[in-house]
């Protein structure tokens, strides 16, 4: 009854529902934005409240004052309303370089890592039911550890252990992608394995249904053009790794 109670307050109103409820408690953007602009009588759920407020300068002539670092959308406030031990959920208050406030929802999670083990003219891939999307889906390895991490190779090569069950002479980092930063804000970090031996796997829990493909590169690029490999991790960690081919190649 708390869940249903809790998740109604934001899965079911629009934004402007929202705004309406929380218009009255609103003051103008002198000095610090109110502490809680959360309806009276509204619960949170799971996690404590945690609510941070933002100093804002922005007085009467809102463009003249808006920031000039290229942010062209304030936070006002921001308070957490769940938390489990794979993300965060926090909604915030918003103000609008046009003038226009809002609330703006983001998912946090820490750090991932997406790994290429090419060996020769194949590569190692895994295959695991997909909760969100109901489907088995083909896809490179890759994961996180639920915690900020200092040093990203450490994790790939982690990765690359329990789900496939190999170890790599080398791993050449590829760069870094935001996955989905339309509403949730997560890094995955992009490497090349080489030098691959057979280690025993160690995969975590929800990763029960795991099995391991070795495919050639052809087979695999032929997987993404028709369709079956869907993952955008996937597809665009195999176009960083073409950008350095072509690269090394010029």
């Amino acid at each position: 009854m708390l869940m249903e109670q809790s998740w109604s307050l934001f899965l079911y109103k629009t934004e402007e529902e929202v705004l309406a409820e929380k218009r009255r408690s609103w003051r103008p953007c002198y000095g610090l934005a109110p502490a809680s602009l959360l309806p009276s009588g509204s619960r949170r759920l799971m996690a404590p409240p945690r609510t941070f407020n933002y100093r804002s300068s922005l007085g009467a002539g809102l463009q003249e004052n808006f920031p000039t670092d290229g942010r062209t959308i304030l936070t006002l406030s921001s308070r957490e309303v769940y938390r489990n031990h794979w993300m965060r959920v926090r909604e915030d208050d918003i103000l609008r370089s046009n003038g226009q406030r809002g609330i703006y929802g983001v998912v946090e999670k820490d750090d991932s890592a997406i790994i290429l083990p090419i060996d020769g003219d194949h590569i190692w891939l895994v295959e695991q039911y997909r909760y969100t999307i109901q489907e088995r889906a083909l896809e490179l390895p890759q994961g996180g550890w639920e915690m900020e991490i200092d040093n990203p190779e450490e994790l790939a090569r982690g990765e690359l252990r329990e789900e496939i069950g190999l170890d790599a002479e080398r791993m050449i980092y590829l760069g870094s992608l935001w996955i989905a930063y339309g509403f949730t804000r997560q890094r995955q970090h992009v490497y090349l394995a080489t030098g691959l031996r057979q280690v025993e796997q160690d995969p975590d829990v929800e990763e029960h249904d795991l099995v391991v493909h070795r495919l050639s590169i052809a087979e695999f690029e032929e997987k993404m053009r028709n369709g079956e490999i869907r993952d955008n991790c996937t597809l665009s960690a195999w176009g960083l790794y073409l950008l350095r081919q072509k690269q090394l190649h010029e």
